[in-house]
C-alpha cells in the first residue's frame, strides 16, 4: 500500500508498462482476472504499521540490481523511489548493490536481503514457469528469492503440475493465485512492455515471447 506503482511506471519504464497485480503476467493462461491489487494508501499502510507494533517504523535493506533486465530498466532508480515512499510511512531503507553474479548468489543460496528487487521472464509459456520456479517450496533456494514455502499454495501447483488436462491445471493455479495475494511474499510492481524496432531491410525476424532474440532465418534486404 505504500509503493505509488503508477509513478514507478512512469519513471522508470517511461509509461511501457502495466501495473502488476498477480505473480505472472495477464498474457500467461491461468492468469486470475477476479484478483486485486491492493490501493496505493500510505495512511493505511502507516496505521497497519502501527497495529503491528511497529508505530516508530523501522530499518531495512532494499537490494537493487546493477543491471539493466527487460523486466527492469532501471532498479537502481526504482529502489530509490519505493526508498522514498517507504520513508513517509517511516520504513527507513538503505539501499544496497552487489555485482550481479554476486547479487544472485547471496539472494538464492543465502537469502541475506531483507527485500530486494528482482524479475522474472518466462521461458517456456507454462504458469508453473512462475508458479513453482519464483514461490515453489523446492526453489527456496534458487529463484524463490523470497524464501517462502506455503503448504496449501505447494500443494496446488503440485497437483497442477502432475495433471494433464489443461482446464483443471488452470483451476488449480487460479486458487494458487489467491494464496498468493493472501500472504504476499512479494509485491508484484509492473509487467514490462518489450518494444523490438527493427529495420524495414529486415526480414524473417521473429518477436520470442520467452524473453530472448533469434537471428536464424533472419536476413537483410
Amino acid at each position: 500500500m505504500a509503493i505509488d506503482k503508477p509513478a514507478i511506471i512512469q519513471a522508470v519504464f517511461a509509461g511501457n508498462a502495466k501495473i502488476a497485480t498477480n505473480p505472472m503476467p495477464p498474457a500467461q493462461w491461468s492468469y486470475n482476472n477476479t484478483l486485486k491489487d491492493a490501493p496505493y494508501d500510505p495512511a493505511k499502510a502507516r496505521a497497519l504499521l502501527a497495529q503491528a507494533g511497529l508505530a516508530n517504523g523501522f530499518e531495512i535493506t532494499l537490494w537493487a540490481m546493477p543491471v539493466q533486465r527487460p523486466y527492469n530498466p532501471n532498479a537502481q532508480l526504482m529502489a530509490q523511489l519505493i526508498q522514498q515512499d517507504w520513508e513517509k510511512i517511516g520504513v527507513h531503507a538503505r539501499i544496497v548493490s552487489y555485482e550481479w553474479g554476486e547479487y544472485n548468489r547471496r539472494a538464492k543460496q543465502d537469502g541475506e536481503h531483507d527485500a530486494l528487487l528482482y524479475g522474472w521472464s518466462g521461458d517456456n509459456g507454462d504458469p508453473d514457469n512462475w508458479l513453482g520456479a519464483l514461490l515453489g517450496c523446492d526453489a527456496v533456494h534458487g529463484s524463490n528469492v523470497s524464501k517462502w514455502c506455503d503448504p496449501s499454495f505447494n500443494s496446488l501447483i503440485e497437483k497442477a503440475r502432475a495433471d494433464a488436462n489443461v482446464s483443471e491445471r488452470a483451476a488449480l493455479y487460479e486458487r494458487a493465485q489467491v494464496v498468493f495475494k493472501e500472504q504476499v511474499p512479494f509485491t508484484p510492481i509492473a509487467h514490462s512492455i518489450v518494444s523490438l524496432p527493427a529495420s524495414k531491410r529486415v526480414d524473417g525476424l521473429v518477436f520470442s515471447p520467452l524473453g530472448s532474440h533469434r537471428f536464424d532465418g533472419v536476413s537483410l534486404q
